[in-house]
């Protein structure tokens, strides 16, 4: 499944809703990076690839960027080893 995901730079988080329910990603700007601190997904909503969608959505915005990923959050550590092509 497709989720519209927005970008709120001021609150560093990339957002979806789904069905009336917030799941987002909230990152930290520092030396050059972008580091995924937390990655959140309500529980009536998890198993739906929300998270990853996020994750991949915040990596590419920080590779255009010319940031380097980076992954202080669990799942967002988990999902690089997964991905090696973003790095």
């Amino acid at each position: 499944m497709e989720y519209i995901i927005n970008h709120n730079p001021e609150r560093h988080r990339f957002i979806t809703e789904v069905e009336n329910h917030t799941a987002y990603v909230e990152y930290h700007l520092h030396d050059g990076s972008l580091d995924i601190l937390h990655t959140i997904v309500p529980p009536p909503i998890e198993g739906r690839g929300v998270a990853s969608a996020l994750v991949k959505k915040a990596y590419e915005y920080a590779v255009e960027q010319g940031l380097t990923p980076k992954a202080t959050c669990s799942y967002a550590v988990k999902w690089l080893e997964r991905h090696p092509e973003i790095k």
